[in-house]
């Protein structure tokens, strides 16, 4: 199936040999009445990059049950021993389920993965210092891409990445799956509408990480393309909680560490961070200003993403956006004529989330009890509704009908700039004004920050200029 976003050689060959092919008794086009709806070339090929934690419990089973649109086909992960263990689950899921046999490619580096030109898509399930170059590198080598939260370290990365995905028209989604949610879709739109008049106030509560881990130097696995997997990051020694488990796939050290991201602020403020922009209808832009503060563990602790935290974020309409971790784990969007409360009602992203992310609360509330039932086919403002309220889904009917998936690069980038101008004033301690058309601060140290350096050769910035991509925004 033809399903990536720039055109491949393999349907045109069949084209072209189509005479040879009738002359030695074989038909060119074999009837989908013979082979049914998941004949191999009407399925889009897929690979899966990272093959940890959220690869496990959310991408791969996200794609494995759609047998009818997609097959993973081949897997990568610096890490061999993970890369294995992915290929073994993904051959014995579809003995299963679909009584065939399929050989999965496994490597160890992803570049081979996108070598291969009967790949069509990609899912990116990386660590998050990772994945604007792969997306990078994906969407230059012509492939679909679903990419996990957050989409960038840094603010500057994800401008290069919005500018490299529209560049290449590819079909994306980014894995802030509670646009795919029921009460989420429901509570934007409603807000969209004006069900709770003139908007003046969102509070956001998220949870946060514990300091701690153990820093004390260990011998890198015989299985770990360690060098690789620090990318563009500085190179510092190996200790396992400095990455991710070598038993199971428990919640990795990294996402505790300010090197490869920036805390719970980019963790679960991507997902509802997303939602307020979606409910705003501010998916192009961004706040004008954020006042920040926040508590970072002592010198002794090996973890050093931020604790406790409250931020103040205004926008031009008139909207204050809090976010704190005082305030209970979901979305409140305030108005002059009622609120609406929405959150996933202690569902947690994983078994392995802090537990503070998993307290139970109320799906879905507001000032009027009528709001829970309201029509939504009624509103003038339709917000994209996912089949079956299932992101994988959605992201997969968009590779095959070439049309965008409920969220887009641009939408992405910008509820990630969110989070990282939130985390840059948190680190500074100081107000901030922004001006979201020119992606600048009007604080010299704070737009030091919109990048960091890239340790050659890694880096998105490095991959799109290896690749003679030069269309981009440079903040």
């Amino acid at each position: 199936m033809k399903t990536n976003c720039t055109t491949t050689n393999r349907r045109r060959f069949i084209k072209l040999a189509g005479g040879t092919a009738a002359a030695i008794g074989f038909p060119t086009i074999i009837p989908s009445r013979v082979l049914g709806a998941a004949a191999p070339g009407k399925l889009i090929q897929v690979a899966q990059i990272g093959c940890g934690r959220i690869a496990n419990e959310m991408d791969m089973p996200g794609v494995l049950k759609q047998t009818g649109l997609a097959r993973i086909v081949a897997v990568a992960d610096y890490d061999s021993q993970r890369a294995g263990l992915a290929k073994r689950r993904v051959e014995e899921s579809y003995a299963k389920s679909v009584k065939q046999t399929v050989d999965v490619k496994a490597h160890q580096d992803y570049r081979e993965l996108l070598a291969d030109k009967e790949i069509d898509a990609v899912m990116i399930s990386t660590p998050d210092h990772w994945h604007a170059q792969l997306v990078v590198d994906a969407a230059l080598a012509g492939k679909d891409v679903y990419v996990q939260k957050p989409l960038s370290l840094t603010i500057g990365e994800g401008r290069l990445v919005s500018d490299v995905l529209t560049a290449k028209k590819c079909v994306f989604q980014i894995g802030s799956q509670q646009r795919s949610t029921e009460q989420f879709v429901r509570a934007s739109q409603l807000v969209r509408n004006g069900a709770i008049g003139k908007l003046h106030a969102i509070k956001i509560g998220l949870p946060i990480d514990p300091a701690g881990g153990n820093a004390r130097e260990m011998p890198v696995p015989a299985t770990f393309d360690y060098n690789s997997w620090l990318g563009s990051t500085p190179q510092v020694y190996y200790t396992e909680d400095r990455c991710h488990p070598q038993q199971g796939f428990g919640r990795p050290g990294w996402l505790r560490l300010e090197q490869f991201g920036a805390g719970m602020i980019t963790g679960w403020g991507s997902h509802h961070i997303d939602i307020a922009q979606w409910a705003m209808g501010t998916e192009q832009t961004g706040p004008i200003a954020v006042d920040a503060k926040a508590v970072y563990p002592p010198t002794t602790s090996f973890w050093n993403v931020h604790g406790k935290y409250n931020i103040v974020l205004q926008y031009a309409n008139g909207v204050a956006m809090t976010i704190s971790d005082e305030l209970p784990n979901g979305v409140l969007f305030e108005g002059e004529d009622g609120w609406i409360w929405v959150s996933r009602g202690g569902a947690a992203a994983t078994a392995s989330d802090p537990p503070a992310a998993q307290k139970a609360t109320k799906a879905f509330n507001g000032s009027d009890p009528a709001f829970e039932k309201a029509d939504l086919t009624k509103h003038k403002i339709q917000l994209h509704k996912s089949p079956r309220w299932d992101h994988h889904l959605d992201w997969l009917e968009a590779v095959r009908e070439r049309k965008e998936a409920v969220t887009n690069g641009e939408a992405a980038h910008r509820s990630c700039t969110i989070c990282l101008m939130s985390s840059i004033g948190m680190k500074l301690g100081r107000p901030l004004k922004w001006d979201p058309a020119t992606e600048h601060f009007d604080d010299a140290e704070a737009n030091q920050m919109l990048n960091r350096p890239e340790r050659a050769p890694f880096g998105a910035f490095n991959a799109a200029k290896l690749a003679g991509f030069t269309r981009f925004k440079t903040l």
